[in-house]
C-alpha cells in the first residue's frame, strides 16, 4: 500500500468511525505509530482532523465533516426506502445510516421523504 493509499484509507476508517485510538488505527494499517502520526498531520492540512492525547484521546474528525453528503439521488433514496419495508430490523437500521449519512433527503416518522 502507498502512502497515498493508506492516507485515503485512514480517512475512509475515519468517516466511519469518527474517532479511533492511534495505536488501532496503525496496527490496522500495519505501520508504525510514528507513521501514522506523519500521517495524520499530513491529513490535517486538508482535513478536519484533531488529535487528543491521553485517555479517551486519539484522532477525532469534526462531526460536521459528512464527504459523502447528498450523493444519493432522490430515486436512489425511494428505492432504499422502499426495500426498508422487507428488510429486518438489522437490515433497516443500516439503510436509515446509510440514507442519513448519503441523502439530502429526510426522513419522517412514517419513511417518507422530507426536504431537510
Amino acid at each position: 500500500m502507498t502512502a497515498t493509499e493508506r492516507r485515503e484509507e485512514i480517512m475512509r476508517i475515519m468517516v466511519a468511525r469518527r474517532q479511533e485510538n492511534m495505536t488501532n488505527l496503525a496496527v490496522e494499517l500495519g505501520v508504525t505509530t510514528r507513521t501514522l502520526r506523519t500521517d495524520i498531520e499530513i491529513l490535517t492540512c486538508q482535513y478536519p482532523l484533531t488529535t487528543v492525547r491521553g485517555n479517551g484521546g486519539g484522532v477525532l474528525l469534526d462531526p460536521s465533516y459528512h464527504p459523502y453528503k447528498n450523493t444519493l439521488s432522490r430515486k436512489q433514496t425511494e428505492v432504499l426506502i422502499s426495500l426498508m419495508g422487507r428488510a429486518t430490523e438489522e437490515e433497516r437500521l443500516v439503510v436509515e445510516d446509510l440514507l442519513r449519512e448519503h441523502s439530502n433527503y429526510a426522513l419522517d416518522l412514517n419513511n417518507n421523504l422530507a426536504r431537510p
